[in-house]
């Protein structure tokens, strides 16, 4: 699992983002009034939403409902940003009505949290164990 750093740029985000593929069901109408239901893929996810994969192309504004395909757990979503992409899918940014840092199901570091925490261990490189007092069997 990777995670992506929890700011960019001057704006600090408000929870953590990782990048990690769920399978999730997403529906909801389209402005002409039909429904649709697709099975999406996450990129990333954070307490407060996600980014998907998708093959409807949603519009900024519009409300979802996204269904985490393991857990049976829904959610309703508001879309913040589409990303059309050359394959034909969009990428789409959505916001959770309530932060729900639980839906996926990991478990997301403190909002504070940062790499160069003072509390965050620190590497020392890899370490290196003495082999002479093992044992070879006959």
């Amino acid at each position: 699992m990777s995670t992506v750093p929890l700011t960019t740029g001057k704006a600090q985000r408000r929870s953590q983002r990782i990048l990690l593929a769920i399978r999730v069901g997403v529906a909801g109408e389209r402005p002409d009034g039909q429904k649709f239901s697709e099975a999406a893929l996450t990129q990333v996810v954070n307490a407060h939403g996600g980014l998907i994969s998708i093959k409807e192309e949603l519009q900024a504004g519009q409300t979802v409902i996204v269904q985490h395909s393991k857990t049976g757990d829904k959610a309703i979503c508001r879309v913040v940003e589409v990303t059309s992409r050359p394959e034909g899918m969009y990428e789409v940014g959505i916001a959770f009505n309530e932060a729900s840092p639980h839906f996926w199901h990991v478990a997301f570091p403190p909002e504070d949290w940062t790499p160069r925490s003072p509390e965050a261990k620190r590497s020392e490189g890899p370490k290196v164990y003495a082999t002479n007092k093992l044992k070879s069997k006959p």
